[in-house]
């Protein structure tokens, strides 16, 4: 059986623009807090600003196959990386009594 090579790269695409939809969703959960007027929420909220713009970058690079071809090999450990960060960044913000 042939397949189409026209669909893998389509569910490549699909799956990194969803990977970046679920990054934004935690990204807005975690500035909610960030308005509350603590300085550590405020900066928990930067940095999962910095998170998820490398997560653009890498979704940005692997969804259109523009990225350099070294990169290609780091972009799912970075996208895991960040993800470990942000589930990091949202238990010290359980922990650290957000209301």
């Amino acid at each position: 059986m042939t397949r189409d090579p026209g669909l893998q790269p389509e569910r490549t695409r699909l799956a990194w623009r969803r990977t970046l939809l679920t990054f934004t969703a935690v990204l807005l959960l975690q500035l909610r807090p960030a308005f509350g007027g603590r300085a550590a929420d405020a900066a928990t909220a930067g940095l999962a600003v910095v998170v998820w713009l490398a997560v653009l970058v890498v979704t940005w690079y692997r969804a259109t196959g523009t990225g350099p071809r070294r990169f290609d090999r780091w972009s799912v450990p970075l996208t895991a990386l960040g993800a470990v960060g942000l589930a990091v960044l949202g238990v010290a913000h359980v922990l650290g009594g957000v209301r």
